[in-house]
């Protein structure tokens, strides 16, 4: 059985998203959510769905080993899913290859600190963008620079608010994700 723990920082959708699609399988199972927010409403999802989870704090990730730790015990892949914060370089290396992170935009356009969520659909709309989509890819030491695995676009009409961009962005996202994540697994063992 291969271990999934997911680190995200809100709602998490995805992360149920996830959850859901591999809760009846016998070769992968999400087993822990993290959130660097302790009162993050993805860990209500997993409490509901039944997923052991937990909060920690940037001391815990970034100054000591605690998160590291954590994750060296329970996971064999980690997902983040609207995980906000840089990896630290020590995580990064414990799991090589086996940190997938989903990005709302057509990398390497509109990647780096501070684009996430909305900011980057706003992005996208102000700057009249034929097009956007995800971007599924492993995550190494700098913002959304890992190697690519995965894109997916659509087209953003004239017409398109932020709004509209960010629904289509969720629905490739809940196709796509578990889909992705469960291929890389499978390919990399």
């Amino acid at each position: 059985m291969k271990r999934i723990v997911i680190l995200a920082s809100g709602s998490g959708s995805n992360a149920e998203n996830i959850i859901n699609y591999f809760k009846n399988s016998a070769v992968f199972k999400v087993v822990l959510v993290l959130s660097n927010k302790k009162d993050a409403k993805v860990l209500d999802r997993a409490n509901r769905l039944g997923v052991s989870n937990g909060s920690f704090n940037r001391v815990d990730f970034s100054s000591s080993d605690t998160v590291l730790n954590i994750l060296k015990e329970n996971a064999d892949y980690v997902i983040l899913a609207g995980f906000l914060w840089k990896l630290p370089e020590a995580i990064v290396n414990a799991f090589p290859n086996k940190i997938i992170n989903i990005h709302p935009a057509l990398l390497p356009k509109y990647g780096g600190k501070g684009m996430y969520g909305m900011h980057v659909h706003e992005a996208v709309v102000a700057n009249n963008e034929k097009e956007s989509g995800i971007t599924i890819h492993y995550v190494n030491e700098n913002y959304d620079e890992g190697a690519i695995i995965f894109q997916e676009s659509f087209e953003v009409l004239p017409t398109d608010t932020a709004e509209d961009v960010a629904n289509k962005i969720h629905t490739l996202e809940y196709k796509n994700f578990p889909k992705v994540i469960e291929k890389v697994m499978l390919e990399n063992g």
